[in-house]
């Protein structure tokens, strides 16, 4: 059984002008709301063996606030630029590569493609899946390779408003 969390970077920034997108850092919300769901994540006793995240300013925040959170060794943690806008193809082909002793997964990145792909794995449709929005399912496989549409099964859907 593989567990997969699919995880949207924190609330950003749009302030600066002049910064890129990708450079966008957390805002006051985001800064609130990772730790936040990085607690709700330990308080259950979640545990990834690996965390994969956008290598994007935003996203790589966020990941380092819920690793710290929940324990995770935050130099673990593989920043992959591919993850960076995503869609939902690109996002499986990543997690198609995963090494098959890794049983829970964390991916930390970007909408839409967060949501395609969730929607294209769950019999349960999200409309959004807000910022620091937690959603995770479990596969019936052995690798990683042999994700297949609307194979996943207890889908849970969390997020910050839910806590506050």
């Amino acid at each position: 059984m593989k567990t997969l969390y699919i995880i949207r970077h924190a609330k950003s920034s749009w302030e600066s002008s002049v910064q890129s997108d990708y450079d966008r850092p957390l805002n006051k919300r985001g800064e609130r709301d990772a730790p936040l769901m990085g607690m709700v994540l330990k308080q259950k006793d979640i545990k990834p063996d690996l965390i994969l995240s956008s290598s994007a300013k935003r996203a790589k925040k966020t990941a380092l606030i819920i690793s710290e959170q929940i324990g995770y060794n935050t130099s673990d943690i593989i920043f992959d630029e591919d993850l960076y806008l995503a869609s939902p193809n690109e996002i499986l082909e990543i997690i198609q590569n995963v090494d098959s002793h890794v049983e829970v997964l964390f991916v930390i990145a970007h909408n839409p493609g967060m949501t395609d792909f969730i929607n294209h794995f769950c019999k349960e449709r999200i409309s959004n899946l807000p910022t620091t929005g937690v959603f995770s399912m479990e596969f019936d496989i052995g690798d990683w390779n042999a994700l297949k549409s609307n194979s996943a099964q207890n889908c849970i859907f969390d997020y910050p408003k839910k806590h506050l």
